[in-house]
């Protein structure tokens, strides 16, 4: 499995997030990107929601929903990482007045306010040490045609390696 195959396989989306959230409330919530934690003053700057059309390089057309949650990884004071809790509450809020689909993929844009925004996919919330953590991954181009052939010839694979073998093989 190469670089690119790892970061998609790393996508989560809104609704996953949300579960996990809700059953560590309480928890302290840590994003890390880059080999590091944001700062514990981070600030949740936008969520927004897109509906996306558009023809691949196969000439495919291709429909998505994604949901982009903005980070500013910046010190502030003395405050501590939000807690899980609060996050989901900041998400119900935007959901009263945007429409987000728990199926969405979900993309996060991260910045410190100095260097550029950039674009990564999160893998699945985890505990460790009292907090929950969320692996951002950079998001990298891919070939939608070539995602299709590799996740097909995954299920080949699986099933023709399975007692099922004669079923979906034969």
């Amino acid at each position: 499995m190469n670089a690119i195959d790892k970061v998609q396989s790393s996508d989560i989306n809104l609704g996953l997030v949300l579960e996990t959230l809700a059953a560590s409330r309480d928890l302290p919530l840590v994003f890390r990107y880059e080999g590091r934690p944001v700062k514990p003053g981070y600030h949740v700057t936008e969520v927004k929601a897109g509906q996306f059309s558009a023809l691949d390089c196969g000439a495919n057309p291709e429909a998505w929903a994604e949901i982009f949650v903005q980070l500013w990884d910046i010190e502030k004071g003395n405050r501590t990482y939000m807690l899980a809790g609060k996050f989901a509450a900041i998400i119900r809020k935007v959901s009263e007045h945007v429409q987000l689909d728990g199926s969405a993929k979900l993309t996060f844009e991260v910045s410190d306010g100095v260097q550029p925004m950039r674009l990564y996919c999160a893998s699945t919330p985890v505990i460790s040490d009292g907090a929950l953590y969320v692996e951002l991954v950079p998001r990298a181009a891919s070939c939608k045609p070539r995602d299709r052939w590799l996740a097909e010839q995954a299920q080949v694979a699986a099933c023709c390696g399975s007692a099922a073998a004669a079923k979906c093989c034969g």
